[in-house]
Formats: structure tokens, sequence, C-alpha cells
């Protein structure tokens, strides 16, 4: 038996990253921004929209997006919001409830030189209550899976776009018209890739 004073050290336990720290990227799928990095937070339920879904929902709506006002509300990483900023939109206000996320996808907005790109630090369903009615072309919606946030978003959106205007949906589950008929809306499109159903909706009313 070795002496006890032989014996290696103890390797010290790995630290774990600070709270807020990137612990890896997501890409901008199209655009001018093709290919550019978007840090994700390390934040408990941050779920960035998987590149497939980005990819075909932008399919859906055409990829060029040139003169359209967007809001993305549960932003997040902003990248729904930062996709259809690439692809021409106008103007994006993306509404974002944490601190530390707002920062960085003012940081990401200001790096790009996004000046289509508006943050603001608020609650999503409240803040789009208080937009104009019917000035919008399409509302990203991608709420945390373990809220009650679907239907009032979902009220809260579809006012801000007219008839046959869009609402992007992401939910734990698939949405039916016979949920979302009582609301104004009509379901165009539907995928679901891995937990994440998305949905795209048109207003009829």
């Amino acid at each position: 038996m070795r002496p006890k004073s032989s014996l290696p050290p103890k390797k010290k336990p790995a630290t774990p990253p600070p709270r807020g720290q990137a612990s890896h990227d997501i890409r901008i799928i199209g655009g001018q921004w093709r290919r550019t990095p978007i840090k994700v937070l390390d934040k408990p339920g941050l779920r960035p929209t998987p590149d497939r879904v980005r990819e075909t929902l932008f399919n859906w709506l055409g990829q060029d997006l040139s003169g359209w006002r967007c809001v993305d509300a549960f932003a997040g990483t902003g990248a729904l919001g930062l996709e259809a900023a690439s692809r021409g939109a106008a103007q994006v206000i993306a509404l974002e409830h944490d601190a530390e996320l707002v920062r960085a996808l003012q940081q990401q907005a200001e790096k790009l030189k996004a000046g289509m790109l508006q943050v603001q630090r608020s609650d999503a369903v409240a803040a789009m209550q208080r937009l104009t009615a019917g000035a919008f072309d399409a509302v990203f919606l991608d709420p945390p899976f373990d809220g009650p946030w679907f239907e009032p978003a979902l009220k809260a959106a579809v006012r801000l776009v007219p008839v046959d205007g869009w609402v992007y949906l992401e939910a734990p589950c698939a949405w039916t018209d016979e949920t979302l008929t009582p609301l104004g809306l009509q379901l165009v499109r539907h995928l679901k890739a891995g937990a994440v159903h998305a949905h795209l909706l048109r207003r009829t009313a």
C-alpha cells in the first residue's frame, strides 16, 4: 500500500458555467445574415426554435419578407424575429420579459446594425394588447410550454394582423380548427419536430 502522502491529489470538481453564460450558439438560417451565430444563454426553459422548424416556417411564408411588419412575442433568443429581419422585414418588435435575454438580443441587434429590430422588455401578452390593431403582417408566438399563455397570446395576436394575416404558434401539442375557429384563426400548415408542434395560422375574421 502506498503511503497516504503519495496518493495523487483529488481533482477539483468542474465549476459550472456562470448563470446566463452562452452555452452554445444557433445560426440564422437564411437572408442577409445567413449563418450568423445567435448566442443561446444558459437559462432554464429557454428553448430556441429548432433549425428545421425555422427553415420550414420561412419556406411557408415565402422567404422574401420585404416590407413586412412583424412581432416576435416571447422572443427568447430572438431567433424568429432575426430570421424575419434577415429576410427583409421593415420592422420587427421583439417582446421579452427576462432582462438578461433582452440585453443579449439588444447586443445582437447592435452587432448586426439591425435598426428594424426593436427590443422591448415587457410581458408579451400585455404588450401585444397595446400595439395597433391590424398593423402587422405576421406575429410569431413561442410561449413557455409549461405556462397558461397560449390562448391569451392567440387572442392578443389575432387583433394585430388583418384578415388573411399570419400568426405562427409553437406549442407542445397540436391545435386544431375546432379550437382555433372561435379565435378567428384557421390552421394552414402544421409540422411536428420532436416535442414541438409548429402551426401557421391565418386570420379569418
